[in-house]
């Protein structure tokens, strides 16, 4: 009965969340065995959450395993998952918590084996002799074994002292309690004329523009609080008051009984992976670097090394962390949500956690773009039924014949036919766009200074403001490459001698060689473009026959098809063309992937991170030629020196395009619209969503499993079935999403609903991507980085050309400027009504070469057509010259976009400089606990060295002295007071205080 009532008080804590347990599992079990007083554990309730170390079923977890491990170890996974212990992750033989999973392969040639094993025998020797416990699972039959491997205590201690890590200080010391003696001093004391003192509250005076701060803030808080998480559910984790590790120093911090809890799964997984990446599997002193798992998996001795998942994710399974995301990050009902951006970072690290991050903050200023680009788009059809050029293209009654669109072959048409194309076009060509260029522009720069801002308070509150790169060990594949090399040269920060390329003799050729290939890729992709131009032409061409050669038939389903096809060729063209287009960039982006990493693997470079750049420069410029090529000519080169009729200039035998009877803005828009919602929200969820699903499906048709090999299998053998987390998983994300900001920087004049299907996609991407990494993808190893990297300067740089780009936009490819000098200049009533009839050229029909005269019935009666240009008619002095207005457009679009580049690039600078990057408020607030830190280390060491103990009393004395050296002045604000200054009052004056 006693023993009942101790397991019932056991259960009830486990089922409380408590934080800390005294005891073991095995004491526990000792003590019941043996009849003695289970002592009682503290509930100490508090209002944040810390990230405890659990065991993937979410309950908290040090070493209190299972009552029995051996049969929890012969359990299926899914079983453990089920239970609410949940999934069993500690070594069979003894109460360790599995930190890293090693796994190799049992075929292959025997030579090869023999070497694999010896080669691992020394890798895990030396993991031993470095305090690592190791556990073999050595399935008799099975093709892949693994080895678990544990951390101790003393090696985490060790180890988090050697990279700093910043681990939680004692609940005394907490920023929150701190803050709270800070309050304190709201209140200030005034010296009394009878002698002592009385306090007198002093509400803070702010400043107009925090008040106007501070209250926008509130509202947005207001406004966002529907998307929040349910805090009881999704419990928030506060930041707690961190300084770096150092084992002398372990007084300060906030260490349990049960040691084994202290480190997060993610920290020690960083730290394993640590010593993993630096242990040699050789003793040849000759091959010093032969060391390294990574080296160890590129040699084939091993074939993955992945920390595992905490349970599993689906209904049913035991609570833990990765279900906990699932159902509340990944999950589709919880798409409109906030992300739980510090339990993403407490389960994948600062790395996955920054890109969410960054992807969570451009999808939320995405939304101010979206809705003005709707409303930009909304004007644009309210007003394209009843705007002067439009009408005057349609109405029929103006008779414009216009010269034929091809040689010989093309018949002359009516403007009139180009109706819809023209009303389309001013949808999206009017006053509208280039104010929304104008705030594209300043949104691009907001957005990357607001970024900075928000990197700044992540980096604080996941402490990585002080972080410091390590340096790099060579890759395994350039040490492979080089192994028969015979130069070696010193690394001068290791001083490991490594295998050396002389520059001008080995490397500069092979540079060589790689760019001339990107410049020959890059010319594909140009090739491609002037393979889509010429199907437009020809196609055109023979949509515009279509009528002519249509043979006469009594049926009125082909007669009425060959007219729509007629009326509608050139959308026709378009559609299709940029949907080729489409075809070849997929095909393309396929062929540079291969290609600019089988490039950058013949570099030989040496570092991960040279690696990286070296591969982003690649496939960034290469995705940029192939995606960009085909908009950038129709926005700035067709239909730019196309000729006039009698005249037209050739390339290739053939006449260059002109743009149709609307512009080519209109053409601009259809070919953004096709690529990049095709592009990002078809094709690549095709290839990131439905592919791997498809492969699955037939995997498991070709090879399917008995439900007796389903039931033998081993957490850390399904989680090896899942695909590997390479290390290029984040890279082709971020390039997405950095095409995409091209897409909208630099194009948004073209099509205003660009932000809008950019925030579609950005909310699906992010509910896909974390699909992906919950449940597809091995949990990766939590790596820290404190930014995005790289990526930045590149959406700078986009920002920086996207102000010229739109400046083009509107100035050469809108009508904008020709209709501002027409209302200016020329219009009698300064309105645009007799503006179409101004922009179209007279040519006398006669003109034409007899080669190229048109020929077909009736075309022998039309004297005159008219073609899109200023230039002067034929009966004039200088017959089809650039007429007067041709130069005053001219000089307006040049002036426009000096006027608008100088003045955009000018603010946008001005609004950059004006937003700091990192808020007041965090800079103090980052001063003010490096300074209270570095004080209570410094009085505290000082009491150690004159022999006295210190405890957390001593502590609370030492915090509460440095907050009396602060005091509130009469308008409320801080400042310091001299350690020995008289102003706070001593022990006889505090009983005068009224």
């Amino acid at each position: 009965m006693k023993i009942s009532w101790k397991r019932k008080f056991l259960q009830q804590i486990l089922h409380n969340n408590i934080n800390k347990i005294a005891a073991s599992h095995w004491e526990h079990r000792m003590s019941e065995e043996k009849g003695e007083k289970i002592p009682m554990l503290a509930n100490k309730e508090t209002d944040e959450v810390m990230q405890p170390q659990t065991n993937g079923g979410g309950q908290q977890r040090s070493a209190d395993v299972p009552k029995k491990m051996e049969e929890e170890e012969e359990e299926d996974a899914d079983v453990q998952d089920k239970k609410p212990s949940g999934r069993n992750m500690y070594f069979k033989s003894e109460p360790r918590r599995i930190d890293y999973i090693l796994a190799w392969s049992t075929e292959g040639k025997p030579e090869k084996l023999a070497h694999s094993k010896e080669a691992r025998a020394v890798f895990e020797e030396n993991l031993e002799k470095e305090g690592l416990k190791l556990e073999r699972d050595e399935k008799e039959g099975a093709e892949i074994h693994y080895l678990k491997v544990h951390a101790p205590y003393e090696v985490l201690t060790r180890y988090a002292e050697i990279l700093k890590v910043r681990m939680p200080v004692k609940k005394s010391m907490d920023l929150d309690k701190i803050q709270q003696k800070y309050a304190k001093l709201e209140t200030i004391l005034i010296k009394m004329e009878g002698g002592g003192f009385k306090r007198q509250v002093v509400t803070p005076m702010k400043a107009v523009s925090t008040r106007l701060w501070d209250t926008m803030t509130d509202i947005t808080k207001k406004l966002f609080t529907p998307f929040q998480l349910d805090p009881n559910v999704v419990k928030p984790i506060k930041r707690r008051f961190n300084v770096a590790y150092s084992r002398d120093k372990e007084y300060l911090f906030d260490i349990p009984e049960d040691k084994d809890t202290y480190f997060d799964n993610a920290t020690r997984n960083r730290i394993v992976n640590f010593i993993l990446r630096r242990k040699p599997f050789s003793r040849e002193k000759e091959k010093a670097y032969s060391f390294g798992i990574n080296k160890m998996i590129a040699d084939g001795h091993y074939t993955d090394a992945y920390p595992l998942h905490e349970g599993h994710w689906k209904p049913g399974s035991a609570d833990n962390e990765r279900k906990l995301l699932f159902d509340h990050w990944a999950n589709w009902r919880n798409c409109f949500k906030i992300q739980p951006l510090d339990h993403v970072r407490g389960y994948f690290g600062e790395k996955i956690a920054i890109y969410f991050a960054w992807l969570g903050f451009y999808m939320l200023m995405l939304i101010p773009a979206s809705i003005i680009g709707l409303l930009v788009f909304i004007y644009g059809c309210a007003i394209s039924g009843n705007s002067y050029p439009a009408n005057e293209v349609c109405d029929e009654s103006k008779n414009f014949t216009m010269c034929p669109l091809c040689d010989y072959q093309c018949p002359y048409w009516k403007l009139s036919a180009a109706c819809s194309h023209a009303r389309a076009s001013r949808i999206f060509d009017n006053n509208a766009t280039v104010f929304f260029a104008i705030f594209m522009s300043f949104w691009g720069t907001l957005f990357l200074e607001f970024w900075k801002r928000k990197q700044a308070a992540l980096q604080f509150k996941w402490d990585l403001t002080d972080f410091v790169t390590e340096e790099q060990p060579p890759r395994p594949e350039f040490l492979a490459k080089l192994e028969h090399i015979t130069t070696y040269k010193e690394h001068p920060i290791t001083g490991i001698k490594e295998p050396h390329l002389p520059f001008w003799r080995r490397r500069f050729p092979i540079y060589l060689m790689s760019w001339t290939a990107m410049l020959f890729l890059a010319f594909l992709a140009i090739v491609a473009v002037v393979g889509v131009i010429a199907y437009r032409i020809s196609t055109l061409a023979a949509l515009q026959v279509l009528t002519r050669d249509t043979p006469v038939t009594n049926s009125t389903f082909i007669a009425s098809t060959a007219e729509l096809v007629y009326q509608n060729a050139s959308l026709v063209t378009t559609v299709t063309a940029a949907c080729i287009n489409l075809l070849i960039i997929v095909i393309l982006n396929f062929i540079y992937n291969r290609l600019a990493f089988w490039l950058t693997d013949m570099e030989c470079l040496r570092t991960q991170k040279e690696y990286d750049d070296s591969i982003t420069l690649k496939l960034f410029s290469l995705q940029f030629v192939n995606y960009y090529s085909s908009i950038i000519y129709i926005a700035f080169v067709k239909g730019r020196m196309v000729g006039r009729p009698g005249k037209y200039a050739t390339l290739f035998g053939g006449r260059q395009e002109e743009c149709e009877a609307g512009g080519c803005l209109i053409e601009l828009c259809i070919q953004l619209a096709i690529i990049m919602t095709g592009k990002q929200l078809i094709v690549n969820n095709i290839v990131e969503i439905l592919i791997p699903k498809i492969i699955k499906w037939i995997k498991r048709r070709i090879w399917p499993e008995t439900q007796e090999q389903k039931m033998s299998k081993s957490p850390w053998e399904k989680d090896y079935k899942l695909q590997p987390a390479e290390t290029t998983s984040l890279f082709y994300e971020y390039l997405e999403m950095v095409l995409q900001f091209g897409f909208l920087t630099l194009f948004v004049a073209a099509f205003p609903l660009g932000p809008l299907f950019a925030l579609i996609n950005n909310i699906l991407e992010i509910r896909f991507d974390a699909v992906k990494f919950t449940t597809e993808l091995r949990r990766p190893m939590a790596e820290r980085i404190p930014d995005i990297g790289v990526w930045y300067s590149v959406l700078y740089g986009i920002s920086r050309i996207a102000v010229i780009s739109n400046a083009f936009i509107i100035a050469l490819t809108s009508d904008f400027i020709p209709r501002l000098v027409y209302t200016m200049a020329y219009s009698p009533d300064g309105s645009l009504e007799g503006y179409v009839d101004h922009t179209l050229a007279v040519f006398n029909t006669s003109d034409f070469e007899e080669a190229k005269r048109p020929v077909f019935e009736g075309s022998e009666i039309v004297e005159t057509c008219r073609y899109r240009d200023f230039r002067n008619p034929p009966d004039s002095d200088d017959p089809y010259e650039y007429s007067q207005m041709y130069w005053h457009v001219l000089a307006a679009r040049f002036a426009f976009v000096v006027v608008f580049e100088n003045v955009i690039v000018v603010i946008t600078g001005l609004i950059a400089w004006l937003i700091p990057d990192v808020p007041a408020k965090l800079k103090l607030h980052i001063r003010r606990e490096a300074y209270m830190s570095n004080e209570i280390i410094i009085k505290t060491e000082l009491m150690r060295a004159q022999g006295e103990q210190v405890g957390e009393a001593d502590i609370e004395r030492i915090i509460q002295d440095e907050n009396q050296r602060y005091r509130s002045n009469e308008l409320g604000s801080m400042e310091l007071v001299h350690r020995r200054s008289a102003s706070p009052p001593n022990d006889k004056e505090k009983d005068n205080i009224v």
